[in-house]
């Protein structure tokens, strides 16, 4: 079934096309990967609604990325429980491990890393979103796990090492 043919089945559960904007974006995110201006411009020429209507909802959600990510994309909270439970720190960590800052890609094309504002999932403080999976209650050797797991996934290498940063230059 093609995207458009997708989008058509869902909008047609609601009598309203704008009500239908969101679930059309997940089913282009899905089909493209991340929702690109031509993207949106076919999403809102296939509901027959305003193209702003579609950008609103694409740029404001967490959940809609406009620029390519990574093939995993990691989003930690960084509300305040989960701020308060170590996600600063964390992302640090993430930071350092990955060799990027928040809001960019690794190298490779396997990590994007992001912050989020809330996951609403405060009893696993601190959380991180990775795709569709939640990982809870995460601390430096539970996010190292989960790095070498995805990476294992992906079929890349696991790193062996997970050293303390090191200034540029060493």
């Amino acid at each position: 079934m093609t995207m458009r043919e997708k989008i058509e089945e869902v909008a047609a559960r609601y009598p309203d096309q704008r009500s239908a904007i969101m679930p059309a974006l997940l089913i282009a995110q899905k089909e493209h990967g991340h929702l690109p201006g031509p993207v949106l411009q076919e999403v809102a020429d296939i509901l027959g609604v305003q193209r702003i209507w579609v950008y609103e909802l694409a740029t404001f959600y967490t959940l809609f990325h406009t620029e390519p990510v990574g093939k995993f994309h990691l989003q930690l909270c960084d509300n305040v429980s989960c701020m308060l439970c170590g996600s600063e720190d964390l992302l640090k960590h993430l930071q350092a491990a990955l060799g990027i800052k928040k809001g960019d890609t690794t190298p490779d094309g396997l990590f994007t890393l992001s912050t989020v504002e809330c996951l609403g999932a405060c009893e696993m403080a601190p959380v991180m979103q990775v795709g569709d999976d939640y990982y809870g209650d995460l601390d430096v050797a539970r996010i190292n796990t989960l790095l070498d797991g995805l990476r294992a996934k992906a079929g890349r290498v696991a790193s062996v090492e997970h050293a303390a940063p090191r200034p540029p230059g060493e």
